[in-house]
């Protein structure tokens, strides 16, 4: 597998400056608020904006409930939507960090083994210890950080983590911890066929559920919980962006102009890989959010910018969850997708095409 870095080759930034930029987020804005819309006042079961307010005005003031429309608005449609929105902008702040750190399209937790490693322990605490529940989202946000580990570990070199070096040394240090967690990547889904193998067919299936990354268990203590991760890492997020922003100058002219390049990398690792466990834990690893989020959002808003990225993460997540609860149900004879299905569909096409279209630009 050929590794190409070109991401980097452009200018990255990571706030809004520019009248056009700024259109253009608040249109990845304005998509965001209107398939959250969608996907709590259409599909199967419908409700009207008006009694959209009022359901929510007597859930806070504990006024009269509409009989059926509060239970499914409160307890089902609404917290699938805060939970989707929330796990596409993590994935998606976590997938432009890696590629903008890495200057490498490809790096992102899909592809670099981090989702894996959340699958490996949440489908060996299903298959092994019968966990269900929080215990699931505590291992595969435990597995995530151990994997993230020992990918940094095995990749560390004078490129990464520890004082400055060329540009091309960081360059080749960045393809080394891709290759590494492609590596480990494919030894952990092994461990997870292995254990597929071994569980039966009720424990199997619970498995495959979560392995696909759905919404279907989403529920407000998991986008409470995710929620405040978000709180705590995206305040992060802002303080990284600045020193990733001279990174981009390269190691040598970052260090002098005071920036401590190794500790920066780690942080911003660190950061990365907590958002993208953070998000597996919550609906497990909905697959190619964090690889197409960033990619997409340069593409439309001419620049790379975490903000983008994030806004382009919620939007596929939702999209995608809408495809999926609402539309698929109508083709596949009432199956209901898990919202992972169709965004690896959507996936794998982009995968190849930016292969392809990395090396047109490099012949």
């Amino acid at each position: 597998m050929t590794v190409r870095s070109s991401v980097g080759r452009g200018h990255w930034c990571y706030l809004p400056t520019r009248g056009a930029f700024r259109s253009r987020t608040a249109v990845l804005a304005s998509a965001v608020v209107v398939l959250f819309a969608a996907g709590v006042l259409l599909g199967s079961y419908t409700v009207t904006i008006p009694d959209f307010f009022r359901i929510l005005a007597a859930h806070f003031t504990g006024g009269p409930k509409i009989p059926g429309a509060s239970f499914i608005v409160m307890e089902n449609k609404l917290p699938r939507a805060v939970t989707g929105a929330l796990i596409g902008a993590a994935f998606g702040l976590s997938g432009g960090l890696f590629q903008t750190m890495l200057r490498n399209p490809l790096a992102s937790p899909d592809v670099i083994g981090i989702s894996y490693g959340a699958s490996a322990a949440a489908v060996t605490a299903i298959v092994v210890f019968g966990a269900s529940g929080t215990v699931v989202s505590g291992a595969a946000l435990a597995g995530a950080l151990g994997v993230a580990a020992l990918i940094y570990a095995v990749s560390r070199s004078r490129g990464l983590g520890s004082g400055p070096a060329s540009g091309g040394r960081s360059d080749a240090a960045g393809n080394r911890l891709i290759l590494a967690g492609v590596g480990i990547a494919a030894a952990l889904q092994a461990v997870v066929s292995f254990l597929m193998t071994r569980a039966d067919i009720r424990t199997a299936a619970d498995a495959l559920v979560w392995l696909n990354g759905s919404l279907n268990a989403a529920s407000w203590d998991r986008a409470g919980i995710l929620g405040l991760a978000l709180l705590v890492l995206i305040p992060a997020v802002l303080f990284l962006a600045g020193r990733l922003r001279i990174l981009e100058l390269g190691d040598d002219a970052a260090a002098g102009l005071g920036v401590r390049v190794g500790s920066t990398r780690l942080a911003v690792v660190v950061t990365a890989v907590a958002l993208a466990a953070a998000g597996t834990a919550a609906a497990g690893p909905v697959a190619f959010v964090a690889f197409l989020a960033g990619p997409i959002a340069r593409r439309f808003v001419r620049k790379a910018s975490l903000p983008a990225s994030a806004l382009t993460g919620a939007l596929i997540v939702l999209s995608a969850d809408y495809v999926a609860a609402n539309i698929a149900p109508l083709l596949l004879h009432g199956t209901v997708l898990p919202v992972g299905v169709v965004t690896g569909a959507l996936g794998a096409p982009f995968l190849l095409w930016l292969l392809v279209s990395s090396n047109r630009k490099d012949a």
